[in-house]
């Protein structure tokens, strides 16, 4: 680590539960960010600030004025260009010794088996259900942790989805990919604007905590927000044995 990286990232190494063996394994980390708008923001300029090494970027979508509300990765002067491009800048304004890799495409399957198993952390910053159980299963595929928050008009949710330990549930143990959701869009339902940056720095945190080895994960407990009145609910989820995902992929529970 040279002089400079000690003194950028001094307030992390003076945490004993990071220090300077927990700084390099972010120096070294790659995660693998799924969506660059009101999640996606804050997530990706996190990691940047704290130093992940590299940071790979995805979003098929153009920065919309609507979006600037809450989306504090982009500015006026980016309308109509790739929201990957323009969070990559963002973070290279901020850090330029991060690697950040923009890719302007669709999280499908085929290209989520392309990235996921390269990546240390997936973040899921989406804003679909659809996506959200394509980058799950990826995940459970490739052995990777999964960060995943939402958020629409005043309620917010993040977990951490880890299966690496045959404990923790992946995202469809809690969410049935069979189940039958409303999808709720911001264009039509609203988002309050802080509400995505709460979101996005827990998430970012999780990822953070799980690429240095610090503290405990979310993984195991799901976490509600209702932002009118500030209250945050948590409930424990278990792994569930008969699970269309992981239960075939992993070793069933005694």
């Amino acid at each position: 680590m040279t002089d400079d990286q000690l003194l950028r990232y001094s307030r992390h190494i003076l945490l004993e539960e990071i220090g300077v063996e927990g700084q390099e394994r972010l120096m070294a980390a790659h995660a693998l960010v799924i969506g660059a708008g009101g999640l996606g923001s804050p997530v990706a300029l996190y990691l940047g600030t704290a130093g992940v090494g590299r940071i790979t970027l995805v979003d098929h979508d153009a920065v919309d004025v609507t979006n600037l509300q809450r989306q504090i990765a982009h500015n006026l002067a980016r309308v109509g260009q790739p929201k990957a491009l323009s969070a990559q800048r963002a973070v290279g304004d901020i850090n330029p010794e991060v690697l950040v890799v923009p890719v302007v495409e669709r999280a499908d399957a085929q290209l989520l088996d392309e990235l996921v198993p390269k990546a240390d952390v997936v973040i899921d910053c989406c804003d679909n259900f659809k996506t959200r159980h394509a980058v799950n299963a990826a995940c459970v595929r490739h052995g990777k942790p999964l960060v995943s928050g939402a958020a629409i008009r005043f309620d917010g949710q993040i977990s951490v989805y880890d299966t690496r330990d045959e404990k923790s549930p992946c995202y469809a143990c809690v969410f049935a990919p069979s189940d039958e959701f409303e999808e709720t869009r911001c264009a039509t339902m609203g988002v309050f604007a802080p509400l995505v940056g709460i979101i996005g720095a827990m998430q970012a945190a999780e990822a953070l905590k799980l690429l240095s080895g610090a503290g405990t994960s979310l993984a195991g407990r799901l976490q509600m927000l209702d932002a009118r009145v500030m209250e945050w609910n948590e409930v424990r989820v278990p792994r569930n044995a008969a699970c269309p995902v992981c239960s075939t992929r992993l070793p069933s529970r005694t």
